[in-house]
């Protein structure tokens, strides 16, 4: 993230070649914005992670494991920070740069989608980018094993922890302003239908429906509270529709088409089919 961010604060036309439509710029952008997409993989494999190896009958490897209960709260940390607002804003100098597409350079799957049309959306590559996290984070497979595991060893993360430090990092959080704002409720959106999503998911685990249903519960009960408040009106619009979602969502889940949140651009496949491969994994 570190590097990311030193790369963004550099980026500029100097990062394409003389003669190219200052439109390309997009394309560009794109593997510099979503830089830490493939450690974000890596580090959401360490929720609810086994540390195994492929062991052979009598090779005297170690047996399964459980990733330290620490390591995984660190590796939630390190997730929830790729989220915020200020990791997901672009800075000034590059929002400024970036016209719509040139005569016959139109858009591709390389490139983020937006609402805007032609013009450049500021908040489809912070949308993408919380897109490819929170999946990693509420996705069914991975939550089961946060429940199973918590089963086994109350230290271990339970998922109920995982969706509330989700919730506190993005709805709950401090109200940011200007654009950075526009983010952070970008990213409370889509928290909010992933967790619709999980609630809904026929194939997740019962107590993982269980308990995402519960937190929607639980957030809807504290928009409400916020509402009586009084906030500003876009933040009272977005809690507002934010409630509206949720009762329609515990009164029949399959009566409210939840939207699909921005895709990032296809990143994998990458590297050599041929490289060697560890034995040991997290998964």
């Amino acid at each position: 993230m570190q590097v990311r961010a030193r790369a963004l604060s550099q980026f500029g036309t100097n990062n394409i070649s003389a003669g190219t439509p200052i439109s390309k710029l997009e394309s560009v952008l794109v593997p510099i914005y979503l830089f830490h997409r493939y450690q974000t993989e890596a580090a959401a494999k360490v929720l609810g992670g086994l540390d195994y190896r492929y062991a052979l009958r009598g090779d005297g490897q170690k047996a399964p494991e459980m990733v330290p209960p620490a390591e995984q709260r660190r590796a939630l940390a390190a997730l929830l920070k790729t989220i915020s607002p200020q990791a997901l804003k672009l800075p000034e100098s590059v929002l400024h740069l970036i016209p719509p597409p040139a005569m016959g350079y139109e858009r591709s799957r390389e490139d983020f989608t937006g609402h805007t049309g032609l013009v450049f959306d500021i908040l489809g590559p912070p949308e993408a980018a919380a897109n490819l996290t929170v999946g990693l984070i509420l996705d069914p497979e991975r939550d089961s094993r946060l429940v199973e595991n918590h089963g086994r060893d109350p230290q271990a993360l339970s998922l109920a922890d995982v969706m509330d430090q989700s919730l506190t990092s993005t709805w709950q959080a401090p109200q940011a302003i200007g654009y950075e704002a526009e983010i952070q409720r970008t990213v409370d959106d889509v928290v909010l239908h992933d967790l619709m999503r999980l609630a809904a998911n026929e194939q997740a685990a019962p107590q993982v429906r269980a308990l995402a249903l519960l937190k929607l519960a639980d957030l809807k009960d504290w928009l409400r509270a916020g509402l009586r408040q009084r906030p500003e009106q876009n933040r009272r619009a977005q809690f507002a529709y934010a409630v509206s979602e949720i009762e329609h969502f515990e009164k029949d889940p399959k009566s409210i088409k939840i939207p699909p949140a921005f895709e990032p651009p296809p990143g994998q496949p990458i590297g050599d089919a041929d490289q060697d491969v560890s034995n040991r994994v997290i998964e």
